[in-house]
């Protein structure tokens, strides 16, 4: 009796085998039929132009299979680019809220639920979802540079300085972060300076040239700064250094050295500070020919004027020109001849854009640090050529 128990134990374990064997296969089988009947009831319902329904049929087939949670992404995102962020956020909300949802997926799910918020301008909840993502290893990056330009939007340019300066204090220095960091830092201080706390703003510009070792705009601030407090000397030395850091900008510090020479009278060190730091560009040399006026010298002023015009054509040196050339004539049809001449050319001018941006193209006559269309900063230079620099 004992021998026959022994015997009939290989078949009771093959038997439990094959029945639990064909149970696994009917449950898969049974799910795979669950699963197969809600993917075509979704697709009708999005083939007939019924997306909320095919919306909520997708969220139902999440608790069947978890790993279905890319191509729900992919839906929510082919919702987003049709326009219909309500039901991209349903879709992404739903898998972000999901606890069986491995980190990973999740983590996937919840950027591109921020991407959805911010497309539907609620950024407040755009920041939190983005917030979430700053420890993790894959999305970090994408969502400092999202949390940058939400910031950037909404000018809360604190919360910009606190999360550039994480991201160097977790991540070590970075040119591109260090030159956010610097223009935030000069951001601040004009807030500052409009709230007359000029001490606030001087510590803010400071912190932006220890930022970034490159930037011009703090260097051009401080020397504004020091030129209205009449500290002449500490704004000549301000304004140097961004010839020092970028001689493209130079012809944005001329102007103002040749200012102090004014209220100063001290041209000789106005003319050797623009010789020592000379740039090719029509703002240096009008500023020379203004040396040569200052001493009284129209005759010389004309023919250097003349001869930078033949290396070097703008049109405001041409303009410039013709003023001078009015003052020395004195045949009154010639004269009006001239005058006529230079207000055309001005009116020509009035309407050239005097800055373009590197990256895309945009330009203007005003000063953007922060290009208006590709939100990028520090890239809207000053224009070269004929109706530039």
């Amino acid at each position: 009796m004992l021998e026959l128990l022994f015997l009939l134990l290989p078949v009771a374990a093959g038997y439990g085998w094959v029945m639990g064997r064909n149970s696994v296969r009917q449950a898969q089988r049974k799910q795979s039929s669950i699963l197969s009947r809600h993917y075509y009831k979704g697709l009708n319902f999005l083939l007939s132009d019924q997306p909320d329904k095919a919306v909520d049929t997708l969220i139902k087939m999440i608790n069947l299979n978890s790993d279905t949670v890319e191509t729900h992404i992919a839906m929510g995102n082919f919702f987003r680019h049709r326009g219909e962020i309500d039901r991209a956020i349903r879709v992404h909300q739903n898998l972000v809220s999901r606890e069986e949802i491995q980190p990973g997926p999740r983590e996937n799910a919840l950027l591109e639920l921020g991407k959805d918020y911010t497309q539907a301008g609620f950024l407040e909840r755009a920041e939190n979802a983005f917030l979430q993502l700053l420890n993790s290893d894959k999305h970090y990056l994408v969502a400092q540079q999202q949390l940058f330009s939400i910031y950037q939007t909404t000018k809360e340019w604190g919360r910009a300085i606190e999360l550039a300066e994480r991201m160097v204090a977790c991540h070590g220095d970075n040119d591109e972060v260090s030159g956010r960091l610097a223009h935030f830092y000069c951001e601040q201080a004009q807030l500052e300076l409009k709230n007359d706390d000029q001490g606030k703003a001087l510590t803010l510009l400071q912190k932006a040239v220890n930022a970034d070792e490159h930037a011009v705009r703090p260097w051009l601030k401080l020397g504004e700064i020091a030129l209205e407090q009449r500290r002449y000397r500490d704004a000549t030395s301000y304004l140097l250094q961004v010839a020092e850091r970028d001689i493209s900008w130079f012809s944005e510090a001329v102007p103002l050295l040749e200012k102090i020479a004014e209220e100063t009278g001290n041209w000789d060190e106005f003319e050797a500070n623009l010789q020592s730091h000379w740039q090719q560009c029509a703002t240096s040399y009008l500023a020379m020919v203004d040396v040569l006026l200052a001493r009284g010298d129209s005759g010389q002023a004309a023919g250097y004027l003349l001869e930078q015009l033949r290396t070097r054509p703008t049109m405001r040196g041409f303009k410039t020109l013709m003023s001078l050339y009015i003052d020395q004539i004195e045949d009154q049809a010639s004269t009006e001849s001239l005058e006529l001449l230079e207000e055309l050319v001005e009116k020509q001018m009035s309407q050239r854009p005097k800055y373009r941006c590197q990256s895309c193209g945009f330009s203007g006559r005003k000063l953007y640090w922060l290009c208006p269309s590709c939100k990028k900063w520090g890239i809207v230079k000053p224009i070269k050529g004929l109706d530039g620099e």
